[in-house]
């Protein structure tokens, strides 16, 4: 009983802040709903394979694009990645916002945790829904890797 009074107590003194998280919250949503079906839909089908075509990436533009570009994407990345996180406690789909927003950024890494990311079952199986949704082909995962550890294979030898 003391413990609600004091929660009820709390939450009559920041009613501004309640407000406004759960108006951000509803702003999260709807952008989440609108953003994240296009992106997925876009997403090449070889997005998680290490052999994919690099072609088409920021990497071979022009100096000047290829900075600018950089900058815009991990700002973008970053904002969709702590999005995601508050998500997690409020309306949204926050995994697949915390995805979107990693597969924006640059960090050593990146492609190991999104494959690990896109590898849980309610991840891939949403992301393959929306891209089906889209009519495009189901993304592209990469078996787990099938070798021995070094050590396991020293002591075969």
């Amino acid at each position: 009983m003391m413990l609600a009074n004091v929660a009820t107590a709390w939450a009559e003194a920041h009613k501004e802040w309640l407000f406004a998280l759960g108006g951000l919250s509803l702003v999260t949503l709807a952008i989440s709903a609108l953003v994240l079906p296009i992106v997925v839909t876009r997403m090449r089908s070889d997005y998680f394979l290490p052999h994919r075509d690099e072609t088409r990436s920021l990497a071979h533009q022009r100096p000047v694009v290829h900075g600018i570009g950089l900058v815009l994407k991990n700002l973008l990345g970053g904002i969709l990645f702590l999005a995601g996180i508050l998500m997690l406690g409020l309306p949204g789909q926050g995994i697949l916002t915390i995805l979107i927003g990693l597969m924006l950024l640059d960090f050593p890494g990146k492609q190991r945790l999104e494959i690990w990311l896109v590898r849980l079952p309610a991840v891939g199986k949403a992301l393959n829904w929306l891209r089906k949704r889209g009519n495009r082909p189901p993304l592209e995962i990469p078996v787990r890797n099938s070798k021995p550890a070094p050590a396991a294979a020293k002591a075969q030898k």
